[in-house]
């Protein structure tokens, strides 16, 4: 099984939803498949497969999509679905896949298990890959069509189907592996997390025809006002609380990749930040989740930079392919080029003295696009080459970078008139938060962290007044902690213990 986020998420059983969705200036038609398989033939039979591709259909409707409902697909009849999707999709589209039913894991890929799937032993794999729908292949087929936007939801969070009594069971997990390299503009949903299961019913009392996570995200989805990164947190609030009630663990997670907020039932109520956290006329506005900080030119030798943020202003590192004899920069179109000069160091590659790569900005620098050019090891100069400068972009990423690489850092325990928990880490690296959660003795993070608004001018430096720490009770044990940063993607749930 793939590693995902520091392989947290590993071998886990789990439903997905891959989903962007464009403004409406740009969406050409919203077009859905709902496809629920309940009636297997050769491994256990579902009970409410079909009726969780119902309700989403029927969601879907009001939502304004156009939407198909395909039920108890056989191979053949999957394969003539998901082609009559094909055709109704096109360049520019916002586009639906919903599957409740069998989904298994091989080797790290995610498998959807048609109707007619064999019954399968240990080393039978190929006979359920050669008889089964490829998960990544319905995203493929989605970007080969060009449409702008997606959503891709998989509801198969169940048990291995292939596991009977007195044999051994076909290598791989029952529900789907983590989708880890999704394209930009992706927002992923999980039903479940690490070794764990969905639940369809609550107990035997629970008559609701659909599964606990379906009930519940389908319900959120139609919140006028509510972007997607809200539906699924309080998806994964509202589930995880119930299957509390059981004595089961099902906490759901996502992963934000999209590069707008996304409101499926009318935007906010005002402007788009309205619906997040609020934030003073200090924090730095939301970003898109990749913001290109290489220059835009079609040389494949052109140099990209990267940026980095310190008390005293901005570091800035050149990187170039060729061997380079000088460095020279300016800041816009017009000024003289300055030298980098030389580092003492020899270039193994010219045998002569290393150009220095980097510069430095000062603190208060503004946008703007920085030309670099280099002399080659022919003697000719190349270039100019544009490096666009935005430094409220690469504040968010340079300290998104800095929290991945510190990530056992974010929270420490500490004894000192009673058991508190620090979070100075978080505190000082706050210009690429949007929002941290705690949750205490929970692996639910369900408490927002208070931290002061972002100070382009000293973005690490905590204020006097701020308190980085919480007072814990003394017989706490545990500290879960999730990180939603300011391009909307969402951080793995870590759990520090004492």
């Amino acid at each position: 099984m793939t590693a995902w986020l520091s392989r947290l998420l590993a071998a886990t059983c789990m439903a997905a939803a891959w989903l962007a969705l464009a403004a409406p200036a740009h969406a050409e038609k919203r077009v859905a498949l709902v496809v629920g398989n309940n009636d297997y033939k050769n491994v256990p039979k579902l009970q409410k497969a079909v009726n969780d591709a119902r309700t989403m259909g029927d969601t879907l409707k009001q939502l304004g999509f156009t939407v198909m409902v395909a039920e108890n697909q056989n191979r053949q009849a999957f394969s003539e679905t998901l082609l009559a999707f094909d055709r109704a999709v096109g360049p520019g589209d916002t586009a639906f896949f919903f599957y409740a039913g069998h989904g298994f894991e091989i080797a790290g890929q995610n498998f959807l298990l048609p109707t007619d799937v064999p019954a399968a032993t240990e080393g039978q794999e190929e006979l359920v890959r050669d008889a089964s729908v490829l998960a990544d292949r319905v995203i493929e087929r989605l970007q080969n069509k060009k449409v702008r936007t997606a959503i891709l939801v998989f509801d198969a969070c169940r048990n291995n189907p292939f596991e009977r009594s007195g044999t051994r069971a076909v290598a791989g997990g029952g529900g789907l592996a983590p989708m880890t390299q999704l394209p930009e503009g992706v927002f992923s949903v999980f039903s479940a997390g690490p070794r764990q299961t969905a639940l369809d019913r609550l107990s035997n009392d629970d008559n609701n025809p659909n599964s606990v996570f379906t009930r519940t995200f389908a319900k959120e989805l139609t919140e006028p006002g509510v972007n997607l990164v809200q539906v699924a947190q309080r998806t994964r609030r509202l589930v995880s609380e119930m299957a509390e009630t059981v004595h089961h663990k099902q906490i759901p997670v996502y992963f934000d990749q999209m590069v707008d907020d996304v409101f499926l039932n009318g935007a906010s109520k005002g402007p788009a930040d309205a619906a997040k956290p609020a934030a003073s006329p200090q924090q730095l506005a939301a970003l898109p989740p990749v913001q290109r900080l290489a220059p835009q030119n079609d040389s494949v030798n052109a140099p990209i930079a990267s940026f980095s943020r310190h008390n005293g202003g901005w570091s800035v590192v050149f990187s170039i392919a060729d061997p380079t004899l000088g460095i020279s920069w300016r800041m816009g179109e017009a000024g003289d080029f300055r030298e980098t000069g030389f580092v003492d160091t020899l270039d193994p590659r010219t045998r002569k003295r290393m150009p220095n790569p980097s510069i430095e900005l000062p603190a208060d620098a503004p946008a703007a696009t920085i030309q670099v050019r280099y002399v080659d090891t022919n003697g000719e100069t190349q270039g100019p080459f544009p490096i666009r400068f935005d430094p409220e972009a690469a504040l968010i990423r340079d300290q998104r970078k800095i929290l991945d690489m510190t990530a056992t850092s974010w929270l420490s325990f500490r004894e000192f008139n009673g058991l508190l928990v620090y979070y100075s880490q978080l505190m000082s690296f706050r210009c690429a938060i949007r929002e941290a959660r705690i949750g205490i003795d929970s692996a639910v993070p369900d408490k927002v962290l208070k931290m002061p608004a972002c100070d382009p001018r000293d973005p690490s430096a905590i204020p006097h007044d701020a308190l980085p720490y919480l007072k814990l009770a003394p017989s706490t044990k545990s500290v879960s902690v999730e990180l939603t940063y300011r391009d909307g993607s969402v951080s793995e749930i870590k759990t520090f213990r004492r």
